[in-house]
């Protein structure tokens, strides 16, 4: 038998056309279940920040020795209601809070400044009916000194081109490396709540606010206001300036609470570089991550 009488089966052109047609229309199914499933994303992602948890990066030394330049951190949404600020972008929908509940003295909070509504973090010293006022350095709750005992030095390793915040404090540690050694105290409120504190000693008067931050006058919280400060004490623009642009806080209304500072999931020094990927890994402080604050 030869393979002269066989002849190959073609395909009509119309089957052709239906085969590729269940193709088109796979893809297009494809493509909208992937926008759909972006749509869902966005929406949780959205509720998520909203209602329980946003990031927020330490910018400054104001918080140190707790907090570092450098530390990423979850904060709780929950733990004081939801206000305006909860929101992302801060939509103007009207002023108070839902759900709202007082923080404790000794929380670390993250707030909106007062006039520009960029995002803060300090801790919360005063609430309403309280009296703060600071002297010698010294913090004084509703009339008594804060409980503040001397500890060992906070040590602060220099990377990069890093300083100390004065030069009298920079050291030379065993290995020849470059630190700040910053004096540390151990500061405890009336409630219990416990916390370092950094003093670096008596405060320059600063002649445009007329104030001496290590010397105050007594201040009564109003109601729906909040005292906070930051632990770095020579280092933190606070509840102890008033509020402006880039500048102190003053009374912070308890609207402007975004969320409770609750765990630190990275940090770095600083010393990383995009272009040095081992670098990503060297710069990690991984002693700091994963905790609570």
């Amino acid at each position: 038998m030869t393979n002269e009488h066989i002849r190959e089966i073609q395909e009509p052109a119309s089957a052709k056309a239906l085969a590729a047609e269940p193709d088109k229309t796979a893809e297009k199914e494809d493509w909208k279940s992937f926008s759909i499933f972006l749509v869902k994303l966005v929406i949780v992602v959205l509720i998520f920040r909203t209602l329980f948890f946003t990031s927020f990066n330490i910018p400054s030394e104001s918080m140190m020795p707790r907090l570092l330049v450098g530390d990423y951190l979850f904060s709780q949404k929950w733990s004081y209601g939801y206000s305006r600020f909860s929101l992302p972008g801060s939509p103007d929908i009207g002023d108070g809070r839902v759900l709202a509940s007082l923080p404790e003295r000794g929380d670390i909070v993250i707030f909106k400044h007062p006039i520009d509504e960029s995002d803060y973090i300090k801790r919360v010293i005063g609430l309403p009916g309280d009296s703060v006022q600071v002297i010698e350095g010294a913090l004084h709750l509703n009339g008594q000194p804060v409980e503040r005992v001397a500890i060992e030095d906070f040590i602060l390793p220099i990377v990069a081109d890093g300083r100390c915040s004065r030069p009298r404090f920079r050291t030379e540690l065993a290995d020849g490396s470059a630190a700040c050694r910053y004096p540390q105290f151990r500061e405890t409120l009336p409630n219990g709540v416990t916390y370092n504190i950094l003093d670096f000693g008596p405060a320059d008067y600063n002649p445009m606010l007329q104030l001496d931050p290590d010397n105050t006058a007594p201040v009564i919280v109003p109601e729906g206001k909040l005292f906070l400060m930051g632990d770095n004490r020579d280092n933190s623009l606070d509840s102890r300036f008033p509020s402006q642009v880039g500048g102190g806080i003053g009374l912070v209304p308890e609207e402007n609470l975004v969320a409770e500072a609750s765990f630190m999931y990275w940090s770095t020094d600083g010393s990383a570089e995009w272009v040095k990927p081992w670098t990503w890994f060297t710069a990690a402080r991984w002693s700091r991550m994963f905790r609570g604050i």
